[in-house]
């Protein structure tokens, strides 16, 4: 089983486009360090999406134990994100869900291989899970969750939809 660690922001955007299913479909189990938890559930009470991520009880909250290293993360990310990777480093994740650029580019720097929201539902669309990726990125802006028209003509491409 693939050990897989995620960050807020592609639980909380999935969570909202009614897609978090997707994640149990292919990880099973995904973990979260506790500054997660407390942004898509303590801090995000308010918002509907949240009792679909604190109902999903294939999502595990770790506490992360480098507290140096989290330290040392947060002088250029934010908590969950520097909890994420620190975390992803404890347990020896095959995959880290981030969808922030910087947060990213350091994860890359301790060698974590990655994944985010988009690359979950372009993973989606080529199994047959989801009909139309254009249709989900659509979803998933009206959320708040930017996307380049680059990046998504490159998406569409891929998908076999332009």
């Amino acid at each position: 089983m693939q050990k897989v660690v995620s960050n807020s922001s592609p639980l909380i955007h999935l969570a909202k486009i009614e897609r978090l299913d997707l994640l149990k479909d292919y990880f099973e189990i995904v973990s979260i360090p506790e500054a997660v938890y407390r942004e898509c559930i303590v801090d995000g009470k308010d918002r509907e999406e949240v009792g679909l991520i604190k109902g999903a009880e294939w999502i595990k909250v770790i506490r992360v134990g480098n507290s140096k290293l989290v330290k040392l993360l947060r002088a250029s990310l934010d908590e969950g994100e520097s909890e994420a990777i620190a975390l992803s480093l404890e347990v020896g994740a095959d995959l880290v869900l981030l969808d922030d650029c910087g947060a990213r580019e350091k994860a890359r720097l301790f060698g974590l291989k990655i994944t985010g929201t988009i690359g979950v539902l372009l993973k989606a669309k080529k199994e047959n899970k989801i009909k139309l990726l254009g249709e989900e990125l659509r979803r998933l802006r009206e959320t708040g969750f930017w996307i380049g028209s680059e990046l998504e003509a490159r998406l569409l491409q891929e998908a076999g939809e332009l």
